[in-house]
């Protein structure tokens, strides 16, 4: 996926250099002023650090006097051009509720009266603190009642009715997997069960853990162990804050954390779960029985309404026999005491003001450095755009995305197709056997731009106008029941991963798609009426980048049907394998600062996306220019345009805690390197800045990444 910016929503606008408390007080009146202050050029020169070299430090140059000019906000871990546009689209979303908010006379069930009780339970805060805990009351009963392993193992089924759903990467479960649908990657026409650990992205945060990586539990330095630390007074407060004693509180936190690091171990590695034969197991009811015999398989599938002749693909087979083991083994009152807490843990954010307060002072500020929350209205907007994404993406859709602009996305799409088809054409590497199958697969890429063919049903979602627990719990439900009833269904291309107001992109290699959201589709990554430099800088690379996903070291194991098989040559896998290893060593050399480094199996997929759009947009956005005058703007010729308007693209900067985090869990490499790195290894690039070899942002020819 693009990024994190695989991240969030929009506004026509661009960013230059301001002042970030003027966009809190004046936020639309700010973003119509930054999306004039782009020069005709495409590029915001007010943005520049004119001391940087380009050479030198190209991010920096491109947007030093935006960064410096523009703190990063309290309530935010990171600041730059998706989270500015995320924050616009989320006002664009406040208007749609706060309006069917007033609607009180809409019909029940209508999509107004939905989304408007939903915003409204979610803004009803006194009734939320009045509450305290309430809401789990009939969780921890249906907890305390657990008397044999036979009862906890109906409790774990029963709980995965209430998994949060995996839609921006952010699923949840109370038990040690998960239990969901997806297509067969060996056979693309069917629908199986999946049992995981957490989405297939890999990222933060981790279904069944309370910290964010199976890594957080098992490092040994000194910052981890702090981490940890601070982890056992997180818990004790919140259990102390529903009830339980302070001293046996700690006591239960403790028993909280032993558990999960019992389990950690058995979990694969990020960079590990990114090769998708490692995560494919299909079994049946016997092979499932025997790899885990101390769980009640029968009642699982029965709760999901399934027949005991469905396939189950298990993504982690170690952690299954480990939580086969757990469910044996482990003493009940221990197990009672971590399902206490896991219904707490998912729970407290959307609880009274004590428990959303400590769930955030660990999640929030200790993991990501946020001293300050989001604006009420803010987090329920992001709430709803989650828990009813297909309601409020269709009136977000209808109000914000005209029809021009799909039509012009459409256009550049087949450009970037074009170029990409003609690199594989003239690649000098690659068996005729392997180029031929490539572009049949290019050929066969199905793009979807703005938003579904088709909006999902969520009419018989039962929501409240005071319950608003009670709406998220019915919300998570209803899409963990959608998903367990597309097994043994026809495949279908039409569900997404993202919500259509969410600023990013996504590539999926089982269904040889890739996806381009409305709220993605906004200035200054996309104009349709706006300079080509900056469109094929900004949309243009995307749009590369998400093709390129197909091709990168995972997708390119998928063929064009979306078939799990290798369609490559034996030397030409070698080769690609030896060009991929290239970009890892890279990452792997570039010391971030604190002796932080990345890991470059872990961010390869997206490097290799980075630098192939990069690459591939180039190209297109040459073609563009045949016959036409090539004009300098502002001092700067079309090529230095287009490679301006990428690294400012990529001009955002994060807390450390946030690098840190990002760094041990996200396949995406950080900001600054997306550009630098990215640029380092594109003699193009160089030429229209003048680089020298012994320039920081020029590799030694015989190092520069080059991937067709």
């Amino acid at each position: 996926m693009l990024a994190t910016i695989r991240d969030a929503a929009n506004v026509p606008a661009r960013i230059c250099s301001m002042h970030i408390r003027a966009m809190a007080v004046f936020p639309f009146v700010v973003l119509c002023l930054l999306a004039q202050t782009a020069s005709n050029g495409g590029i915001h020169v007010d943005n520049l650090d004119r001391t940087c070299k380009p050479c030198d430090d190209f991010w920096r140059f491109a947007n030093g006097s935006w960064i410096d000019k523009n703190p990063i906000p309290a309530a935010f871990q990171s600041w730059g051009p998706s989270q500015v546009m995320a924050r616009a689209n989320r006002e664009r979303l406040q208007t749609i509720l706060e309006t069917a908010r007033e609607q009180r006379s809409a019909p029940a069930g209508s999509t107004q009266r939905e989304l408007g009780d939903f915003y409204a339970s979610c803004m009803d805060t006194a009734t939320i603190d009045a509450r305290g805990s309430a809401p789990l009351k009939a969780d921890f009963d249906r907890i305390d009642a657990i008397r044999t392993r036979g009862d906890l193992v109906a409790a774990l089924a029963h709980f995965q009715r209430a998994s949060r759903p995996f839609l921006a990467n952010n699923g949840q479960v109370v038990g040690l997997f998960r239990l969901t649908s997806g297509i067969d990657p060996k056979d693309p026409s069917r629908v199986t069960a999946r049992l995981v650990e957490r989405d297939s992205a890999g990222r933060t945060p981790s279904s069944i853990f309370s910290m964010p990586d199976r890594d957080y539990y098992l490092n040994t330095d000194a910052k981890s162990q702090e981490i940890r630390r601070q982890f056992l007074e997180h818990a004790a407060k919140l259990l102390t804050l529903s009830g339980t004693a302070e001293g046996t509180a700690a006591i239960q936190a403790r028993k909280v954390l032993d558990f999960e690091i019992a389990v950690a171990g058995s979990v694969l590695k990020n960079a590990d779960r990114r090769d998708p034969e490692r995560t494919y197991h299909l079994m049946d009811l016997a092979e499932l029985r025997a790899l885990a015999p101390n769980f009640d398989w029968r009642l699982l599938l029965r709760e999901a309404g399934l027949t005991e002749s469905v396939p189950v693909n298990v993504a982690e087979p170690e952690l299954l026999k480990k939580a086969s083991q757990q469910a044996a083994e482990v003493a009940l009152d221990d197990w009672k005491i971590w399902l206490h807490w896991r219904v707490l843990k998912l729970a407290s954010q959307y609880l009274a003001k004590p428990f959303a307060d400590e769930d955030f002072r660990f999640d929030r500020t200790v993991l990501a450095g946020i001293t300050e929350p989001l604006a009420r209205w803010e987090t329920c907007a992001q709430i709803i755009d989650r828990d009813l994404p297909d309601p409020l993406g269709e009136a977000y859709v209808a109000k914000y995305f005209p029809p021009a602009s799909k039509a012009r996305m459409s256009q550049l799409v087949e450009n970037i197709r074009a170029a990409m088809r003609e690199e594989l054409e003239k690649s000098d590497w690659m068996q005729p056997e392997t180029k031929s199958r490539a572009i049949e697969k290019l050929n066969a890429l199905k793009v979807q731009i703005g938003y579904p063919d088709k909006w999902g049903d969520f009419s018989k979602v039962n929501i409240s106008r005071t319950g608003f627990y009670e709406n998220v719990r019915n919300a998570w439900e209803h899409g963990q029941l959608y998903e367990w009833s597309k097994i043994g269904k026809p495949v279908s291309y039409n569900d997404w991963a993202m919500t259509a107001p969410t600023v990013n992109a996504y590539s999926n290699s089982v269904e040889v798609k890739i996806v381009f959201p409305a709220g993605y589709l906004q200035p200054p990554y996309f104009d349709p009426t706006g300079d080509d430099a900056a469109n094929y800088a900004g949309i243009g690379t995307t749009i590369g980048h998400e093709m390129g996903h197909q091709f990168d070291d995972s997708g390119s194991k998928f063929d064009a049907t979306g078939r799990l098989q290798d369609w490559w040559t034996t030397q030409d896998r070698q080769l690609f394998d030896q060009r991929a290893s290239c970009v890892v060593d890279q990452f792997n050399s570039i010391d971030v600062g604190d002796g932080l480094r990345h890991n470059g199996r872990l961010v390869l997929g997206e490097a290799l996306g980075d630098l192939g759009g990069a690459t591939i947009a180039y190209r297109a956005y040459r073609r563009s220019l045949t016959g036409k005058p090539e004009h300098t703007i502002d001092g700067y010729t079309p090529d230095q345009r287009f490679f301006i308007a990428f690294a400012q693209k990529w001009g955002t900067q994060s807390r450390p805690e946030a690098m840190r985090l990002q760094l041990s869990t996200d396949n995406h490499p950080l900001s600054k390197y997306r550009a630098n790195a990215t640029l380092a290894n594109m003699p193009e690039f160089q030429k229209a800045f003048h680089c020298v070899r012994g320039d920081a942002m020029m590799r030694p020819p015989d190092q520069q990444c080059r991937l067709w």
